[in-house]
């Protein structure tokens, strides 16, 4: 029982402060402590410049060579395109109309790795878990936006220049742009300025609470009631089968502790914010978008949770 009870403090201590400051956000918005416009320009600074410089800050600092695991990156990338295959399949036999397909193949597989999967990282695993999933996060994200165009289009039946758009956004990805950075810092050994290292270190210390409470400000459970059945098969989708999917996989080819938790931690956090901004520039159908963003957000909570305290229990992280 004391196992259970330790496994289960452990899980609360990745989930809890998440939970805790996506709350806070929800109530400083209600108050009028936060504005519309605060989180709009909040979120930009954290995409653009926070969190870049969180991710450069961690990369560059560390021994590539020594701390990269590409057998983590590339089994990742192979259980993303599984789970897409699968989930096109599984969308064009249960999802209607045809134009929601793309959104909930993307719903299902896009994960909020950048805040909230990094977020659960760090609290689990301190800077060891921050390391192992900075490259993770930077090569995945890349896969998930071409496969996002993918499915989009086909289900919207657009065609013509998505991929070159796509491949534009990802060379000017500021998220990209600072994993690089960090890389090429570390490859080549070039030393920085203390001054540089402190200022980006201050701006990586904003990054994770200030990209939380604009998430939670941003949530918007109103508009659940609509298109609920496609809602809930991506939400499904999203915080059990895809997890259950690389984590199965990934014991079976023999990842434990640390790899094992980034798989889980990573594949388990909700649907990525980005995937509403795509849908709707697409003219695709954005309040599903929103609605699965918002249902995965608040239950991947609890079912991390879970799962974090079933593998724990099993010793394998």
């Amino acid at each position: 029982m004391s196992d259970f009870l330790a496994n289960l403090s452990f899980s609360f201590s990745v989930t809890g402060p998440i939970f805790v400051i996506l709350a806070l956000g929800v109530l400083l918005l209600r108050t009028g402590m936060l504005t519309d416009a605060f989180v709009d320009g909040g979120s930009r600074l954290v995409f653009n410049i926070a969190l870049p410089a969180l991710l450069f800050v961690s990369i560059s600092g560390t021994r590539i060579e020594e701390a990269a695991n590409f057998g983590l990156v590339g089994y990742g990338a192979a259980a993303t395109l599984a789970a897409f295959v699968l989930l096109e399949w599984l969308a064009r036999c249960f999802i209607e109309p045809e134009r929601d397909r793309g959104v909930v193949v993307q719903g299902a597989f896009r994960s909020n790795m950048g805040i909230i999967g990094l977020a659960y990282c760090i609290n689990a695993y301190g800077e060891a878990g921050l390391v192992a999933s900075s490259l993770y996060l930077g090569l995945i994200t890349i896969l998930f936006n071409v496969l996002a165009v993918i499915t989009l289009q086909r289900s919207l039946h657009r065609g013509g220049g998505g991929m070159a758009r796509v491949f534009k956004g990802i060379v000017r990805n500021p998220l990209i742009i600072g994993i690089v950075a960090g890389l090429v810092v570390s490859a080549t050994g070039l030393p920085l300025p203390k001054v540089a290292l402190q200022s980006g270190q201050y701006l990586a210390d904003l990054t994770l609470p200030l990209a939380l409470l604009c998430t939670g400000a941003s949530l918007d459970f109103r508009s659940l009631r609509e298109d609920l059945r496609s809602t809930l098969f991506a939400s499904l989708a999203k915080m059990a089968a895809i997890p259950l999917l690389f984590v199965a996989g990934g014991a079976a080819l023999g990842f434990r502790g640390i790899e094992l938790g980034v798989l889980l931690l990573m594949s388990s956090a909700p649907t990525a914010a980005a995937s509403y901004v795509m849908v709707r520039a697409m003219g695709g159908n954005a309040p599903l978008a929103a609605n699965i963003i918002a249902l995965t957000t608040l239950g991947s909570l609890f079912t991390t949770s879970a799962a974090v305290t079933v593998l724990r229990s099993m010793g394998l992280i």
